[in-house]
């Protein structure tokens, strides 16, 4: 058991177990001591066993398709036959009753309570065993409800920094949309309206329209370094632009790299947390600067997605391992986890695992809280009421005993606040000393106390101090019954219930604490949830509105310089700025609203425009099957950011875009010739946001320079009549390979 906030789904499953298993172990000594014969024993001890591991089921994941009507009948079956024909002790039906309450048929709960009263006033010689039995018949059916809620509580919580990404985007999509409209816009309809007034003046007044065009071109550089500043603050860190800047990184040190991609495309924000892991690793390879080869390395399988950066120049783990603590809280966090270690052939590996497919959490209401304190208050009391029935009914006792107990529950409680507190180890102190020395004067009646003191060591302290505390104390209890002079049995029966009470009352104040805990962080993920908005809105200005105005600039360039010695071409020019200003403010809209529909047609057609106004001759060869929108969506947008790499970043004269419907697939090329060896290591986003459009609608990417001077760009989709297969695949080729 853990301290603090950091309790796994692992971990609480793993209490719940052993809790009930606890559980199992009292019933099993009940039936060993009873004194019945062999087969009665043997199939009491069956029956238990088999009540408990029907159990399992409400709270191991792997077992959830056996919870239903089916298991409730089962469970109802053999409790009702361990009680009424083996003799086992009634308490047992409480098992069934918590069972039911934590499904739909929780009123069934009530008689099921019922029964096992009637029954232990049937089978008890007192009224005190009576009460007794039932007491503990609820109180087992409220520990059962509570616990099972423990570990789904602990995934929520372990995965709410994935889950919540969502909480705030829509508030966020309007903020950003109100910015980009306010900057982006004003200039984009002042490019509008300057560039028809400049195509008017164009034949008349050369001079004049010069100078409208040369404010054209400040404001449409103004919002180009706008879009770009909008990118470079809301950049996405993904993993698929990291591969790609990681890569041109070990390129560029000289380091041999491969890399392979076995998962599948977007991750969301598990994908940031790999990215700042890859990213964190490779900067230790370069810094250090003595490693030749690198690997980096991802799988998919069991619900997670894996990282393993691998490379031969880290010769100790202390030293590869630098940077990577604050990355380990984060992943540990997110319900994945980092290990940094060199391997038996020398070489250091960083592997980081991340949720494949984040669990959905909804945040508890308020009432959940009251609820979990509420159960944890009946079950303090109950214990405690337990107690006291072995005390005489009247007397000083019984008042000072039930004072003592109060007092118990109250620093009990006080634990669901989450914290500590300022006087933890005051507490600890105190609820030790009313554990143990009214045992002077209560005798066995107060043998129970110090499993509460138990629950209390386990969320104070880490497991690995706690367990040699709670052990002193199954040691200290012993001891006392043993001076009481009780029976083996009981003696043993005291002692393992230290240990089963303090994991009942640790997993009870952790449902609270984690239901608190969850509704306190819904504003902070919340928060996470406008950074998401913000990457979305990164990776379509980057993808959509730097191309459109990178295009009106570069055609107001071509206009200005035409205007002094052809007029007639320049308002050409100019007329075709006033379309590209409309789709660039379509695009505005897109990238601050809803996905933009594309269409490839459209896209290749204004390909072919821009490409011809930088003096690139361009050859455009659509022959293609008819794509469904959202490949065609993802199409367009491929062949912008091609043609924009085309612009910014290369030497050349020729472009050829080609699309293809072939052996069940369908490919869209392009190519240039204008590659230098500097251009192909660039590294840039443009080329890993491509990655995951791509990959959303089973797709791949390939980026490849090759020794005729030609840059290839391919991207592939499988043809609307054969099954799609998402791949998240992008290839980095090396020029010349």
């Amino acid at each position: 058991m853990r301290s603090g906030h950091d309790l796994e789904p692992r971990l609480a499953r793993a209490t719940v177990v052993v809790v009930w298993g606890g559980f199992a172990c009292v019933y099993v000594l009940s039936a060993l001591t009873r004194g019945a014969g062999v087969l009665w024993t043997v199939g009491s001890v069956a029956t238990t066993f088999a009540v408990f591991g029907l159990q399992l089921a409400y709270v191991l994941p792997r077992l959830k398709p056996l919870r239903g009507p089916w298991l409730l009948a089962a469970q109802a079956v053999l409790c009702y036959l361990a009680v009424l024909g083996l003799g086992t002790s009634v308490s047992m039906l409480g098992f069934l009753a918590g069972s039911l309450l934590v499904t739909a048929a929780w009123p069934a709960a009530i008689p099921v309570l019922v029964s096992a009263a009637v029954a232990a006033a049937l089978s008890s010689a007192s009224p005190q065993a009576t009460v007794n039995v039932t007491i503990t018949a609820l109180l087992t059916a409220l520990v059962i409800f509570g616990l099972t809620t423990l570990a789904d509580r602990a995934a929520e919580v372990s995965a709410a920094r994935l889950a919540l990404a969502l909480a705030a985007a829509g508030r966020e999509r309007l903020r950003i949309a109100g910015e980009l409209e306010d900057g982006l816009g004003r200039d984009l309809e002042t490019i509008a309206r300057e560039s028809e007034r400049a195509r008017l003046l164009a034949a008349g007044s050369p001079r004049e329209a010069g100078e409208v065009i040369e404010e054209m071109l400040g404001s449409a550089r103004r919002s180009l370094a706008k879009a770009r500043a909008a990118a470079l603050d809301y950049r996405s860190l993904s993993f698929a632009p990291e591969c790609t800047t990681a890569r041109a990184l070990l390129a560029a040190a000289g380091i041999r790299t491969e890399i392979d991609l076995g998962h599948t495309e977007p991750l969301g924000p598990a994908g940031a947390l790999l990215a700042a892991v890859l990213r964190a690793a490779v900067t230790d390879i370069v810094r250090l600067g003595t490693a030749r080869h690198c690997t980096i390395e991802t799988t998919e399988g069991d619900g997670t997605v894996r990282l393993t950066v691998t490379n031969d120049g880290v010769r100790t783990a202390v030293t590869g391992a630098e940077g990577l603590d604050g990355l380990s809280a984060e992943l540990a966090a997110a319900g994945g986890g980092l290990r940094a270690e060199l391997a038996p052939d020398g070489r250091f590996a960083v592997t980081a695992t991340v949720p494949a497919t984040p669990r959905r959490v909804a945040v508890p209401r308020e009432s959940a809280y009251r609820l979990s304190v509420t159960v944890l208050a009946v079950v303090l009391a109950g214990s405690c009421g337990k107690a006291l029935i072995l005390l005489p009914p009247h007397g000083p006792e019984l008042a000072w005993a039930t004072g003592l107990l109060a007092a118990i529950v109250a620093l009990q409680l006080r634990w669901t606040r989450g914290d500590r507190g300022r006087h933890w180890a005051g507490a600890l102190v105190a609820q030790t000393v009313l554990s143990f020395l009214p045992m002077l004067w209560y005798g066995e009646a107060w043998l129970g106390a110090p499993g509460f003191l138990a629950g209390s060591l386990l969320l104070a302290f880490p497991l690995r101090a706690a367990g040699p505390l709670v052990a002193a104390v199954m040691a200290a209890v012993g001891a006392a019954a043993v001076a009481q002079s009780l029976g083996v049995a009981e003696i043993v029966n005291f002692v393992v219930s230290v240990p089963v009470t303090g994991l009942v009352v640790y997993g009870l104040v952790r449902v609270a604490q984690l239901i608190k805990e969850l509704r306190a962080a819904r504003e902070e993920l919340a928060r996470l949830a406008v950074v998401q908005e913000r990457l979305r809105a990164a990776r379509d200005l980057h993808d959509l509105l730097g191309h459109s105005l990178a295009a009106i600039l570069l055609t107001c360039e071509l206009a200005r310089r035409l205007i002094g010695t052809d007029p007639s071409r320049a308002g050409e020019q100019l007329a075709g700025v006033a379309e590209m200003t409309e789709r660039a403010r379509a695009d505005l809209r897109a990238a601050s609203g809803a996905d933009p529909e594309l269409t490839l047609e459209a896209e290749a057609a204004s390909a072919r425009s821009v490409l011809a106004a930088a003096g690139i001759e361009a050859h455009v060869e659509l022959a293609h099957e008819p794509l469904p929108p959202p490949v065609a969506t993802v199409f367009g947008a491929v062949l912008r950011e091609a043609v924009t790499n085309v612009l910014r970043h290369s030497a050349a004269r020729h472009c050829r875009v080609e699309t293809r419907s072939e052996a069940g697939s369908v490919r869209l090329s392009v190519r240039n010739d204008g590659v230098t060896r500097t251009v192909s290591r660039r590294a840039g986003s443009g080329l890993g946001n491509l990655t995951i459009r791509l990959a959303a609608v089973g797709g791949s990417l390939t980026a490849r320079a090759g020794d005729d001077g030609w840059f290839r760009l391919e991207a592939e989709v499988a043809s609307p009549a054969a099954p799609a297969e998402p791949s998240g695949t992008l290839a980095y080729l090396r020029p010349g390979r």
